[in-house]
């Protein structure tokens, strides 16, 4: 017997145009595109079993994502920061550092021949 979830979803107008232009966008990242048809689907009524089903996504990420938009609306369906150590070093210095070791050594770099 499928399970009921007891996070019942009910969209305001405006956040159903939200959902709806994300979930229509070619252009956004596919995990947004999903967690707006999660939250979609939901309002309709569906349980997590047949949204899972339907969007080919684990039933455990239905309801997190359900459970999220619930709780606090669309602000829940963005990512937020991941744990972990923090990086040491900014993006633009590793582009450096890396564009440095893919260069050819000058001409009186190279040692001789002879």
């Amino acid at each position: 017997m499928p399970r009921s979830s007891p996070f019942v979803i009910e969209l305001s107008p405006g956040e159903r145009r939200m959902l709806e232009a994300t979930a229509r966008s070619y252009t956004s990242p596919y995990c947004d595109v999903v967690r707006a048809k999660i939250a979609l689907y939901a309002a309709r009524g569906l349980g997590n079993d047949e949204i899972a089903l339907r969007l080919d996504t684990p039933r455990q990420i239905v309801s997190k994502w359900r459970k999220r938009f619930f709780e606090e609306g669309l602000v829940g369906l963005e990512e937020r920061p991941r744990r972990g150590r923090p990086a040491r070093f900014s993006p633009s210095v590793v582009v450096a550092v890396k564009a440095l070791a893919c260069e050819l050594p000058h001409e009186h770099e190279l040692p001789s021949r002879g």
